[in-house]
């Protein structure tokens, strides 16, 4: 896939920094990397409700990708959760921390040139959005895997519904904590209705569509 380098983005300055630090503007940009790489950086941003698909999708997709060739990166929830995030609960608070320190993680990912794939239940619109401003137009591509609540409790293979249900958990998206569903997505994927090859199939047709990879 060829790449024009002056259509290439650079790295964008932080929203908020220390007084005592600068940004530092490396001579390798994320232009270079996407040249070496020969297809463009984007992140694309699964959310949904627990149960919806998207880590599983996202793994799906990124297989696919990795198999021709592509430069990938799944953030998984329950895998950051482990380490990045293992200091943060499931309040509101602790819930919008997580998703700020993985939509900078991400815009990182993508100045390195890699297509980053992101599986978050992210419930609230304005982190959401909060992550798509980080980076320029075009960077951040939102797909809303949309599950009736009903599914993703029969596919609740850890019972987390049945506990939050009992109030053994507290705050748990969808029961006792709100999920903003995206209002403007770039895709909207049925996961109650498509198999998975059906999103995948519709995610490459999009990414086709937008120069991201190539036939």
């Amino acid at each position: 896939m060829t790449i024009n380098p002056a259509n290439l983005s650079m790295a964008l300055p932080t929203i908020s920094a220390s007084a005592n630090t600068a940004w530092h503007h490396a001579t390798v940009t994320r232009g270079c990397r996407q040249l070496l790489n020969g297809h463009p950086a984007v992140i694309l941003w699964f959310t949904g409700l627990s149960g919806a698909g998207k880590s599983t999708l996202a793994h799906a997709l990124e297989e696919r990708l990795h198999c021709q060739g592509y430069r990938t990166f799944v953030l998984d929830g329950d895998n950051v959760r482990q380490g990045l995030c293992g200091d943060l609960g499931f309040s509101d608070q602790d819930r919008r921390e997580n998703i700020r320190r993985i939509a900078e993680l991400s815009k990182l990912m993508l100045e390195a040139g890699l297509i980053t794939l992101t599986a978050f239940i992210s419930p609230f619109l304005a982190e959401r959005k909060l992550a798509r401003q980080l980076v320029q137009p075009g960077d951040f591509i939102e797909i809303y895997c949309r599950c009736a609540l009903d599914v993703c409790e029969q596919r609740d293979v850890k019972g987390l519904y049945q506990k939050a249900r009992n109030g053994e958990i507290l705050k748990f998206t969808g029961i006792s904590s709100p999920y903003e569903a995206p209002i403007n997505p770039e895709l909207v994927l049925e996961t109650d209705r498509l198999d998975l090859g059906e999103c995948v199939e519709q995610i490459m047709v999009l990414l086709k569509r937008k120069g991201i990879v190539s036939d």
